[in-house]
């Protein structure tokens, strides 16, 4: 099973066929609202605006599984990403991206890009000791570790960078224009 086999689902409750993106460069990404992460949403938006008549389309799949950030309705985070960041890409049905529940999708992603640490600085300093509190062996494991996880696919469906959430977000949009 590949990229193009997956299907996510819509706010509406229909499909969307990742092949539908054939030929186009894809960045996912598990989204909160009330995150300290979710101002991502501002440079996602900007990469987005940059690159969409390019090729790039943005899979923003929002999920509540880490600290409850995310607990509105489908609709009321489509209206405060609209509102606050002017959103014009996509948000697809609030989902699970770990456990028993976890979409295809992020099984697929997690599979092909495993976690390779937070970095330096700061935050990832941040995310490593609260991460070490919840899960002692999160290293060692695919599992999404927090919200705003970013995965880039190139025009062939494969899955060629995970960006934890304190990834610099330039290097992200770095690697999406690579593909371009």
């Amino acid at each position: 099973m590949g990229f193009y086999d997956l299907t996510v689902e819509k706010t509406n409750g229909e499909q969307l066929s990742m092949s539908d993106f054939q030929g186009k460069v894809v960045l996912v990404v598990n989204t909160a609202t009330g995150c300290g992460f979710t101002p991502q949403y501002e440079d996602i938006e900007r990469i987005y605006e940059s690159f969409h008549d390019k090729g790039l389309e943005v899979i923003d799949v929002p999920c509540n599984q880490f600290a409850g950030q995310t607990p509105g309705t489908d609709e009321e985070i489509h209206e405060f990403c609209s509102l606050h960041y002017n959103t014009q890409f996509p948000q697809m049905k609030k989902a699970d991206v770990n456990g028993e529940n976890a979409i295809e999708l992020f099984k697929f992603l997690k599979s092909q890009k495993t976690f390779e640490g937070f970095g330096k600085g700061p935050k990832a300093l941040a995310m490593s000791t609260m991460l070490k509190k919840i899960d002692k062996d999160y290293k060692n494991n695919s599992e999404i570790k927090w919200n705003f996880t970013k995965f880039v696919v190139d025009r062939q469906g494969n899955v060629v960078a995970r960006f934890e959430p304190t990834a610099d977000m330039k290097e992200v949009e770095k690697c999406i224009a690579s593909l371009i």
